[in-house]
């Protein structure tokens, strides 16, 4: 080295320069220099050097220390292949080397190879190949990737036997493959047979308890390890901030929160990110901002969890604006990001937002990831635009079971029965087996096309074929089946005959069928059982009141608003909203503070001429006073619904879908109304209202008229 430094300047054979150099060094500093350019994964110099290792003769196949440090540097540089070369080629070969390649294809993700591996070095008859301690962490974490359990136990069989189990590291890879595959009953026993735990023991098993739903049993877990006194990393506590979010345990989460603070423990990205996530979960959002700012170096994850924490409390319009921020930070969204973004999209029914979030998505290559895909299917279908979703579903490239349930329930919300059906019928004949969630989608689309028999064939057998064991959410489904079909008694004797207690909604189903069907008398028997569940229910008083105003029995409808009255019951206003130019337009029933007020009173008066020539008739018995006919025009005349689509009609292309948001259940006036100037108009009009979508085309809604 120091004959290179006080060389004359002239040309030199570098080649021949560091072959004297390798020839000069001692092992240790070759294993020394080699190990330096495998934790730098510098691949190139690694290379170099192991040619001037041949050239200076020094990397002889019987070199075993040399060849574990070339197969260390290769396997660290990603270069599995060269590690194998090097690997196969030694004609000696200690534990270390089996070792050292075992876990190179556990990095690389091929854990089979590895698999294979073991089972050459032990059929080697050598007491000093015997596998140790590394070895079989080595082998735990691959059974661990791949949850294969019954190789796991044997691997637990062979260590109980050798000893090795009462290596921490050992211990703490078998408790993880237990967490991972689920068996939390042998994750405690390692814990309670094996002296001396850990971080990292406490860390895999909180963590598969909570991700495996068995959050008692983790919450215990963490009492038991703080009892221990165990010396927590910063896994820890990115763990138990996992364990909080999920339990949305806000008082324990800040308890953690003040044990960093009281530690003084550094408060990393990822440890904030978990803070984040927890306090989003918690609808805590002031404190969430609170640690997302006193974050000194931001990542996508971070970002992502703050967009996630506005989402979380139903703050949409926050949660899509701080990605504006992100941008201009110059923090590029992942698939995680993406996610969340098109769930608030779906939260607004804001498909030009959403529009613009697909076009980034494609540009960003986060096309083709199924987690992205699924979430524009459910904000297409959510804002209105199940076309859009179907040509989604029909381009993806990979699926899951949340895909095709995506799908499904996405066609019943807008009342598509027979595609519905068609997506489920084309899933069972994939390998995705259906789940609760399929059954719901199917037994809905089943009750919009009034199919009693396939309902019933669904539920009671395809289901139990399945493995799926019916909620009441399923039950609820047949609910509304049988009150589609009109058999409101055979309704009423399901849910008697069933040892099932009924939340509101299933009632509400039979009470909103009694309504369409006129049923009075069972209406008010169902409607009294309701307000004795929920005295607060808004619904129910207006769907009662709807009764009684249909009935004429201009009574009733006194009697239920004094009741409204005295239990400070207060129906909300009607109200609509359109988004035209990623402009949202909200309109209040009989509301004249639109700037544009009096262009949209004319449209709407011209409408009503208009589809009146065709066979309107207003729907008086939508008025819910008792007061003249003219009086009951004018206040059908101006529901917000009418407002907004006249507004559309004043400032979209004569093309274009007009999208409509109601906050309450549409009128039998306005409906009847919108099928009609969606004929005249030769539009599509889709309205959102409080209970499913609504498509108008040609003088018929995709409802057929039960809604």
């Amino acid at each position: 080295m120091l004959a290179l430094k006080y060389a004359s300047p002239v040309v030199v054979n570098t080649d021949t320069a560091l072959v004297s150099i390798f020839s000069y060094l001692k092992l240790r500093s070759i294993v020394k220099l080699l190990k330096g350019y495998a934790d730098t994964q510098n691949f190139n110099l690694g290379r170099a050097a192991h040619a001037q290792l041949i050239l200076a003769n020094r990397a002889t196949d019987e070199d075993v220390t040399t060849n574990n440090s070339l197969v260390q540097l290769y396997a660290k540089c990603g270069e599995i292949s060269f590690a194998r070369k090097v690997f196969d080629g030694m004609l000696v070969r200690n534990v270390v080397s089996w070792s050292t390649i075992m876990s190179a294809y556990l990095h690389v993700g091929c854990v089979f190879e590895a698999f294979k591996l073991f089972k050459e070095m032990v059929s080697v008859n050598n007491d000093s190949l015997r596998p140790n301690e590394y070895v079989l962490a080595t082998l735990l974490s691959c059974v661990s990737q791949t949850r294969t359990i019954m190789e796991g136990k044997q691997l637990h069989g062979y260590v109980l036997k050798t000893g090795l189990v009462f290596y921490q590291y050992v211990k703490n890879a078998l408790v993880h493959l237990y967490s991972r595959c689920a068996d939390m009953g042998q994750a405690f026993g390692v814990l309670s047979s094996v002296p001396g735990l850990d971080a990292v023991s406490y860390n895999s098993v909180i963590n598969g308890l909570v991700e495996h739903g068995y959050l008692a049993e983790a919450l215990k877990a963490l009492v038991r390890m703080v009892g221990e006194n165990v010396v927590w990393d910063s896994i820890s506590y990115v763990t138990v901030f996992s364990l909080c979010s999920h339990l949305k345990d806000l008082k324990l989460g800040s308890q953690v929160h003040g044990r960093i603070l009281k530690d003084n423990v550094d408060i990393n990205v990822f440890v904030g990110t978990a803070m984040i996530d927890m306090y989003g979960k918690c609808n805590e959002i002031t404190s969430a901002k609170k640690v997302f700012f006193n974050i000194q170096t931001q990542n996508v994850f971070s970002w992502t969890a703050m967009v996630d924490a506005y989402f979380q409390i139903g703050c949409f319009e926050e949660s899509l604006n701080l990605f504006i921020y992100m941008l201009a930070e110059d923090v590029r969204p992942n698939e995680y990001t993406f996610a969340v973004l098109l769930n608030s999209c779906a939260g607004l029914s804001s498909l030009g937002y959403g529009n613009a979030l697909h076009s980034l998505i494609e540009k960003s290559g986060y096309k083709d990831d199924v987690c992205v895909g699924n979430t524009l299917i459910c904000m297409y279908t959510k804002s209105g635009d199940v076309d859009s979703a179907a040509k989604m579903f029909g381009g993806m490239v990979q699926m899951d079971v949340v895909t095709w349930n995506m799908m499904i329930n996405g066609y019943c919300q807008h009342g598509l029965g027979r595609e519905a059906l068609a997506v489920f019928h084309q899933m069972l004949t994939t390998q995705h087996h259906p789940t609760a969630i399929t059954f719901v989608g199917a037994l809905s689309a089943c009750g919009h096309l009034g199919h009693v028999r396939e309902g019933f064939y669904y539920l009671n057998q395809l289901m139990k074929q399945m493995g799926v064991e019916p909620g009441l959410e399923h039950y609820t489904c047949i609910i509304g089946l049988l009150s589609k079909a009109g058999q409101l008694d055979k309704a009423e004797r399901f849910m008697s005959s069933l040892p099932v207690v009924w939340d509101v909604v299933a009632w509400r189903i039979l009470l909103n069928a009694c309504h369409v069907h006129r049923n009075y008398d069972l209406g008010k028997r169902v409607a009294e059982h309701i307000l004795q569940l929920n005295p607060n229910d808004v619904g129910t008083y207006l769907l009662l009141s709807n009764m009684h105003a249909k009935a004429n029995r201009w009574d009733g409808v006194s009697d239920i608003r004094k009741l409204m009255r005295e239990r400070n019951v207060k129906k909300e206003p009607g109200a609509s909203w359109i988004e035209i130019q990623n402009t949202t337009h909200v309109f209040i029933s009989e509301d004249n503070k639109h700037p544009e007020y009096a262009k949209i009173r004319e449209k709407v008066n011209e409408l009503l001429t208009s589809i009146k020539q065709i066979g309107y008739v207003p729907d008086t018995s939508a008025v819910l006073h008792d007061v003249e006919d003219e009086h009951k025009d004018y206040y059908l005349s101006f529901h917000s619904e009418k407002l907004a689509v006249a507004y559309a009609l004043l400032k979209t292309p004569p093309v274009a879908p007009i999208r409509i948001i109601k906050n309450l259940r549409i009128c039998d006036d306005c409906h009847a109304a919108m099928k009609l100037i969606a004929k005249i108009t030769e539009r599509k009009i889709i309205v959102r209202d409080s209970s499913r979508f609504h498509c108008f085309r040609d003088g018929l809604c995709s409802c057929t008229d039960y809604w």
